[in-house]
């Protein structure tokens, strides 16, 4: 008996050691390393927001808007290139780590540098699917060269979507895909992948398992697919991951009954951990769509998408501070931190996603 009660106080100290093996600070800035921010700003210097969070907490990453989303005659982060290239260059300066900068630069109506402010417009995936791989290699080719040299070194894109629903408006109505057959999604995106990679720039697919059967926007509230998806829409994601060319991957705010009966894509574990990680291989960072938008922030709140989150496989949340009322990185890491302490999310999770991520930086 006393054999046992010394054992289980052995094997308790273990755990409680194990949980304490990271001071606050260094816990703090693992949690950080897990967060892609937005924030407003065309410059930045050491008394600026984001360049406190960059240098206290080692962020892992940030993402920029052209317009502000409350006043579009106003500019949040991108002006012109000479603009945007300094601001790359002082936000990348703070720390020795890299930081990741990412954008959403599809083409069409999702594009943050066009031609209205400075460089060059890059088509949307429908119109150029009809124009044959060479256009499409000689187009994502200057995207890639454009993006390197102003400093952006993650392209939320491409869309891997189908164009399954033709009521689909979030997708299929802006020409976001590149097609129905998965086949044809595969062959450009795979020559997108391909330019971007030459000039160090990582791609992000998304949106997994596929928005292109919606009926609604994720960004307006609860979307589900449950009748709609089909199987097929997989296919993409299972190419790319078996031949290494998924090095991120963006879940979809969507709900399918059928894959999980209780939550959306970016929190399910059934999904993301079951589907993502264990059927299909995936060994990559799994970033989120962006949280606020209505389809999560509408249902769960900040404690409970995080949590979800994390513990369903996610390595990166992604907070844009576009639709929403802005979270500062503190708020974040405070109401992740405060969870790991009360063992509702394990330190495990938030080691492994940080060995992705630093994983990714070193790749590239």
């Amino acid at each position: 008996m006393i054999k046992k009660i010394t054992l289980l106080a052995l094997l308790t100290t273990y755990v409680f050691s194990a949980q304490n093996d990271y001071s606050k600070e260094q816990l703090e800035k693992m949690i950080a390393k897990m967060v892609v921010l937005g924030f407003k700003g065309e410059s930045i210097d050491k008394k600026s927001k984001i360049y406190q969070d960059i240098k206290k907490y080692d962020l892992g990453g940030v993402i920029l808007f052209d317009k502000d989303p409350n006043n579009k005659k106003k500019i949040k982060n991108v002006k012109n290139p000479k603009q945007l290239q300094n601001l790359t260059k002082q936000l990348q300066s703070i720390n020795k780590t890299k930081l990741f900068i990412a954008i959403d630069q599809e083409g069409g109506i999702v594009q943050r540098l066009n031609s209205k402010n400075g460089f060059m417009s890059i088509p949307k995936a429908k119109d150029v699917s009809t124009k044959g791989l060479s256009f499409a290699k000689d187009i994502y080719k200057d995207l890639g060269k454009m993006l390197n040299t102003n400093g952006v070194n993650v392209n939320f894109a491409p869309v891997v979507d189908l164009n399954i629903n033709p009521n689909n408006t979030v997708i299929v109505k802006l020409g976001r895909s590149f097609g129905k057959d998965p086949r044809k999604v595969i062959e450009y995106s795979s020559v997108f992948i391909d330019e971007l990679k030459k000039q160090n720039v990582v791609s992000v697919l998304k949106h997994f398992p596929g928005h292109g059967s919606s009926l609604g926007d994720s960004h307006k509230g609860f979307v589900d697919i449950s009748n709609t998806w089909d199987a097929k829409e997989l296919e993409p994601y299972k190419y790319f991951i078996k031949n290494n060319q998924a090095d991120m991957i963006m879940t979809a705010h969507v709900f399918n009954k059928f894959l999980d009966p209780k939550y959306p894509a970016t929190l399910s574990k059934n999904i993301n951990t079951k589907l993502l990680r264990n059927k299909l291989k995936f060994k990559g960072v799994l970033v989120t769509d962006d949280l606020q938008m209505r389809a999560i922030s509408k249902h769960y709140s900040l404690k409970q998408t995080v949590t979800l989150a994390i513990n369903s496989g996610v390595d990166m949340l992604l907070f844009a501070n576009q639709l929403a009322k802005p979270l500062s990185l503190e708020e974040i890491i405070n109401t992740i931190y405060l969870q790991v302490q009360n063992k509702q999310i394990s330190i495990k999770r938030i080691e492994v996603a940080n060995k992705r991520i630093n994983a990714l930086v070193n790749k590239y």
